[in-house]
């Protein structure tokens, strides 16, 4: 597949902001304005790395896009033109339970859970699927503008990102956007924003082509720390240039994190440990 390049409309948009940010001016919404151009990045020293706890197979030719835990085991949302889909996983085994095919010409993106249902995003059509969490039957869809990238949600917005530095949340009866943050580490834009899960107050997102996860406020776009998963791509065993860091799980009951990748034939649990 051809690499996932960034929008003109999304370059115009970064190029916008720095210069917004350099002039101090407010940002969009208001939701991290007022930012001075030379505050150094927020909790600098925040900067956690990690434990392998455990190791579980997973699908070398899943193409992950969106991962999450729940009632034991985990759903997945994978990409690529005629190979994107939907997936209950055993986590143990890395075995596929169910699968639904998501057709051509749609391009697998984020996922989320709430109230029962699955929320689906697609990369370019700017289409999302829903889905009974049950059975996995399609039981709508829904609309947005701009590209699909990560879904999260709050346990009352659903979380979007597009691949650029903004996160939007949306009201999953309406779709209407509720409010929109600018990711800033200081007064750095952080672009590329990809995967997303909400842990413990927070969004945690992969960063595309990056080892590192944001740890994200969501109510000002700050960001709070970094965690470096460096080394853990090569611990996969990935050899695909495209087999980046992507797929964050969390599961609260037992409070553990799962970590995986595009076309990575291992998924982590991992605890974080402060640098």
């Amino acid at each position: 597949m051809r690499p996932r390049l960034k929008s003109a409309r999304h370059r115009a948009e970064l190029a916008l902001l720095l210069v917004v940010a350099t002039l101090n001016v407010g940002c969009q919404n208001g939701a991290n304005a007022n930012l001075p151009a030379n505050q150094p990045p927020a909790n600098a020293n925040a900067r956690a790395g990690y434990q392998i706890i455990n190791v579980f197979p997973h699908d070398p030719e899943a193409y992950t896009q969106g991962l999450l835990f729940t009632d034991g085991v985990l759903l997945e949302s994978t990409g690529r033109e005629g190979q994107s889909s939907l997936r209950r996983v055993e986590l143990q085994t890395g075995k596929v339970l169910h699968q639904v095919s998501v057709p051509r010409p749609y391009f697998g993106e984020g996922l989320a859970l709430l109230k029962g249902r699955l929320y689906q995003l697609t990369w370019q059509h700017g289409v999302g699927f829903i889905y009974d969490a049950a059975t996995l039957n399609k039981v709508g869809e829904f609309k947005y503008s701009g590209e699909g990238w990560g879904l999260t949600t709050d346990g009352t917005s659903l979380i979007l990102t597009d691949g650029s530095h903004r996160i939007r949340f949306f009201d999953p009866e309406t779709f209407a956007i509720r409010k929109t943050v600018n990711v800033l580490d200081g007064g750095r834009v952080i672009d590329s924003l990809n995967e997303l899960e909400y842990v413990k107050g927070e969004i945690f997102a992969n960063i595309w082509h990056d080892e590192r996860i944001a740890r994200i406020d969501p109510n000002t776009g700050r960001v709070q720390g970094w965690i470096d998963l460096t080394g853990l791509r090569e611990a996969s065993g990935a050899t695909n240039e495209e087999g980046v860091l992507n797929g964050i799980a969390y599961d609260a009951a037992g409070d553990r994190l799962f970590v995986t990748g595009k076309l990575w034939p291992k998924l982590f649990e991992i605890r974080l440990r402060q640098n």
